[in-house]
């Protein structure tokens, strides 16, 4: 039966990045994978077997486990909340991407009320997009505090690549949003070859949590 409590050792699940180093540090095979689609995550899957060692609380870089005797009242707050923003993610992301090749391919053609809509619904689904995102960082904001002590080489190059590209593209579409009219202008293009390769990266992202 999957727990996220030993008698020792619990955890916030949501925080996990998929490294799997504490699934390969425990002695005792106490941790494992599971998840929803898109999103992998730790759970505990023998947690009768817990020794309480302390390997996975000293090998998670992003502080996933903890001590049953630590305070745990702002974790409990927001773990149904965070579950749902994690369900948001990648359905707003499959939104964005859909919504995206649309509105780029109806720019071809000659019906300007078609291009509206696919633009109006790639701005509504880009938006969730951003909101969900910007959540998911915020609850993995320790992974980046670790790239100053541990550097660039030790964290997963897709992620990285991932912190770079989103920002431009959320910016550039913001800029297209206030500043620029039509379809296909230059920034415009931009804007759709970045977000490819943000579409591709994404993917890469999620593949390698698994």
């Amino acid at each position: 039966m999957k727990r996220i409590t030993t008698a020792y050792v619990a955890m916030t699940p949501h925080l996990c990045m998929a490294c799997w180093e504490c699934v390969e540090k425990c002695p005792k095979q106490v941790i494992g994978k599971t998840g929803f689609f898109l999103h992998k995550h730790v759970m505990f899957e023998n947690a009768d077997a817990c020794i309480g060692c302390g390997k996975c609380i000293k090998t998670c870089p992003n502080g996933v486990f903890f001590k049953l005797d630590k305070t745990v009242s702002n974790r409990k707050k927001n773990r149904r909340t965070s579950f749902r923003i994690e369900r948001l993610l990648p359905m707003a992301f499959l939104a964005s991407a859909i919504t995206g090749i649309g509105l780029h391919i109806a720019g071809y053609g000659t019906n300007h009320e078609v291009w509206h809509n696919w633009g109006a619904a790639h701005t509504l689904a880009s938006v969730l997009w951003l909101l969900s995102t910007a959540i998911h960082v915020k609850r993995h904001r320790l992974w980046y505090k670790t790239l100053a002590s541990k550097g660039i080489a030790n964290h997963r190059w897709v992620t990285i690549l991932l912190s770079v590209l989103f920002p431009i593209v959320a910016i550039s579409g913001i800029w297209l949003i206030a500043c620029v009219k039509g379809a296909h202008t230059p920034i415009g293009l931009l804007h759709y070859k970045l977000g490819i390769l943000l579409l591709v990266s994404s993917l890469i992202h999620v593949l390698h949590r698994k």
